[in-house]
């Protein structure tokens, strides 16, 4: 997938990186480090500006629309994704009447008219080198004016195991069949979160790591 490949591969590979989160409760962790939002957005007049950096298919930033409208809180999503598939198979899923804005480009150079208040991702440091993930570790905890979320795997060959026998039963697209297991063997041990914030000047004492089941270790920052 991070190769190349058409626009209906990436489309279609995306619509089952959407069931694999849904089914395996991929989204539960971000939702949950979110809650605190609905206490700090109290009196608040201006919407609280959310974006997901590599944003895909656009599944998160849609879970965390009907997040927000449940709970009445006012909120501005961004999506922002290198490939510019990514764009074009968000827009193509999301009602418009979400408002949610996509963006092709690198993150880190990204420069919104209304400052940033929350940065989160999911499912992509893995994919980046150490160097890649300490200058987005130091641009998230820079750039983020409210706090930061990393929603990703854990290492563990049990996870990986499971996960080729599940996307083997469901039949989901080829690339996540292949990159599953891959990923998992590229995912994170809390000691090399802990190695790369250190690297990236973040304070240990200021970030949460929690694992969640099943197979995801997640790290994150509340101001």
């Amino acid at each position: 997938m991070d190769g190349a490949c058409t626009y209906e591969d990436f489309r279609d590979c995306l619509d089952s990186l959407e069931q694999v989160n849904r089914w395996l409760l991929g989204y539960r962790p971000t939702l949950a480090w979110l809650e605190w939002l609905a206490r700090l957005s109290r009196g608040q007049h201006n919407p609280m500006h959310i974006v997901d950096v590599g944003s895909g298919g656009g599944g998160l930033l849609r879970q965390i629309a009907g997040w927000a409208r449940r709970r009445g809180i006012e909120v501005q999503l961004t999506g922002i994704d290198l490939n510019p598939y990514a764009a074009r198979a968000a827009a193509e899923s999301t009602p418009k009447q979400l408002g949610i804005a996509w963006v092709t480009g690198d993150a880190l150079a990204y420069q919104p008219e209304k400052p940033m208040d929350i940065v989160v991702s999911s499912l992509m440091a893995h994919h980046l080198e150490d160097e890649e993930i300490i200058s987005l570790l130091r641009w998230m905890d820079t750039t983020a004016q409210s706090g930061w979320f990393i929603n990703d795997l854990e290492r563990s060959e049990r996870s990986c195991r499971m996960f080729g026998w599940v996307a083997g039963a469901v039949g989901w697209h080829r690339f996540v069949r292949h990159d599953g297991p891959v990923s998992f063997r590229r995912a994170f041990r809390e000691d090399d979160w802990v190695r790369l914030l250190k690297a990236a000047h973040v304070p240990a004492d200021a970030v949460t790591l929690e694992h969640w089941r099943p197979g995801r270790l997640c790290v994150g920052r509340r101001k």
